[in-house]
């Protein structure tokens, strides 16, 4: 259970100017979406997406890294998976079956013979996009699993579009319409106290000092 009067005492660490930042970028932030990357291999690609994720208030993203495992560069993503929530898995399989047991339809985000465009896409229904390796795309895997297949529509001599940017226009277009239903997208009470001590945690540096000080003086 949260502490509250802890959160409360943890708060007044923070400038104004901090706090209402966080206020703000939380009343924006969703579960009702999520994204996942499968065995990306360019590492600015998840890092361009996960900070993709970030300004358009997707709280969490799923990653896949059965064949590639490595850090996150810190200088693409510009912070942003301080704010992010970072799902690591080491099996599609795995990453699948945790998404559907949270209520996720799964996305795949590819040209399919029975393809919804974009502007078609269903917002109301949660979901979890799934965005593949850079030269093979998608795996059969996910292929089979997924409930819809997305596309965005194209009229160049260009087939396909980098990951990041396929990232970035679908979430900008889903996001933008979700917020114009009756949806209940936003996080609950609960989860925006547990992200304000999370963010909390890593803005403040003697974080850890704050807290025992605090309970010490109780």
């Amino acid at each position: 259970m949260t502490d509250l009067k802890l959160l409360e005492h943890l708060e007044t660490y923070l400038t104004e100017h901090r706090k209402q930042r966080f206020e703000n970028v939380l009343s924006q932030r969703t579960k009702h979406f999520t994204v996942a990357t499968e065995d990306v291999y360019q590492l600015h690609n998840t890092s361009a997406v996960i900070r993709s994720c970030d300004v358009f208030g997707i709280q969490e993203v799923n990653i896949v890294e059965e064949q590639n495992s490595k850090r996150i560069d810190r200088e693409i993503a510009m912070g942003s998976q301080k704010w992010v929530d970072l799902n690591r898995y080491k099996t599609v399989h795995d990453c699948i079956n945790d998404l559907k047991e949270k209520g996720y339809q799964i996305v795949a985000t590819t040209p399919h013979t029975n393809d919804t465009l974009l502007h078609e896409f269903d917002v109301t229904k949660k979901s979890c996009f799934f965005f593949g390796r850079e030269t093979e795309g998608l795996s059969k895997e996910v292929l089979d699993a997924a409930d819809c297949y997305l596309k965005i529509p194209m009229v160049g001599f260009t087939e396909s579009l980098n990951i990041s940017v396929s990232a970035a226009i679908i979430l900008q277009h889903v996001t933008t319409k979700l917020k114009q239903t009756d949806i209940d997208w936003q996080l609950t009470e609960i989860e925006k106290q547990e992200k304000r001590f999370d963010w909390i945690k890593k803005t403040i540096k003697s974080y850890d000092d704050i807290v025992n000080r605090y309970y010490n003086n109780k």
